[in-house]
């Protein structure tokens, strides 16, 4: 086998003073986007990641219009103390993927703080995120508009999803930034052009979403059965000439995990520690799942160190991928750098 465990760390400091643990859960699971689910079935999920660890627990105002954050409320209502809690505003709700706007003024950041926090029947989050950059609102402004929810403890840390590396520097002139959460994958890799390094230099922690490039990387997506309400059907890549454009990628990712002896998914979020490491910053994936297995699957990353060749051979992957990560380039970093 040619990766080796180690002793999984308890917790990660990202910035500003938030810790968490290595690797948390990524909430958009919890609503339909990538199959259905039921509400018990998905609280269930949610509580096996609370107890085997992942208490990092990440969602948003627009994940199944706020369903997301209401199954989460149901394991807050006994468990809020456990769990380092994280949402975001920005994205306006209503509407499908590819067809929402952006918001980043001070009315709105208000009136989504104080739905979030109904929805999620508690009186702060641990982490607000800006989900989306508004084009229309200098940084500066929205960031200064979460900043009095700091003061007023509605929030404790602020973090931004998708900015640049010159956003995040404006931005943490305002105030302190604890993470940044954008899309960073074997498959994905335009972040580390500049968002990172900023983060690096700033301080500011990295939670990639995507890990597993929606479902892509661990080689069990199936165009076939994609059920009414999911997502992935918007994105570039997940077009048939794209699917069948990577498929040789995929293989020799599914290659590299035989020779690994890691799950596809293991080999993912093994190949993100490493990038961490490499950076010298720290990265929380936040893989999500319906089901409780998986969390297992995944969290078994935590304690994996991939061999140098094998990091080597997966680094060759992205610059041959076919499609773009997002429906809209000016909606992730790289289309704005």
């Amino acid at each position: 086998m040619s990766a080796t465990s180690s002793p999984t760390p308890v917790l990660v400091d990202l910035g500003a003073g938030l810790r968490v643990p290595p690797q948390g859960y990524g909430g958009m699971s919890l609503s339909d986007v990538y199959g259905p689910v039921s509400d018990d079935d998905a609280l269930r999920t949610l509580t096996h990641a609370v107890d085997a660890g992942a208490t990092f627990v990440d969602t948003a105002n627009i994940y199944g219009e706020g369903r997301s954050e209401r199954i989460i409320s149901r394991l807050l209502t006994t468990r809020r103390d456990e769990v380092q809690l994280a949402t975001k505003f920005g994205i306006v709700p209503g509407g499908r993927i590819g067809e929402r706007s952006v918001r980043g003024d001070r009315a709105h950041v208000r009136e989504q703080i104080e739905r979030s926090l109904g929805r999620l029947g508690t009186d702060h989050v641990d982490l607000y995120y800006q989900h989306r950059v508004d084009p229309s609102v200098p940084i500066e402004d929205t960031v200064g508009a979460v900043a009095e929810l700091v003061e007023e403890g509605k929030v404790r840390h602020i973090g931004l999803s998708e900015p640049t590396g010159g956003e995040l520097r404006r931005a943490v002139s305002v105030h302190p930034i604890a993470a940044v959460q954008s899309e960073w994958s074997i498959v994905s890799r335009d972040v580390e052009a500049y968002v990172v390094p900023a983060a690096r230099e700033l301080g500011v922690g990295f939670v990639p979403y995507s890990p597993l490039g929606r479902q892509w990387l661990t080689g069990a997506y199936d165009p076939s059965a994609i059920a009414e309400g999911d997502g992935r059907p918007k994105f570039p890549r997940f077009a048939d000439d794209a699917i069948a454009a990577n498929r040789p990628l995929l293989a020799e990712v599914l290659d590299v995990a035989v020779e690994a002896g890691l799950t596809p998914a293991q080999l993912a979020l093994a190949w993100l520690y490493d990038k961490g490491r490499a950076f010298g910053l720290p990265v929380v994936p936040i893989p999500g799942t319906r089901f409780p297995e998986r969390v297992d699957e995944n969290l078994a990353a935590v304690a994996t160190q991939l061999a140098p060749e094998l990091v080597a051979r997966l680094d060759a992957i992205a610059d041959r991928v076919t499609g773009h990560r997002s429906f809209d380039p000016l909606w992730v970093s790289a289309g704005r750098e």
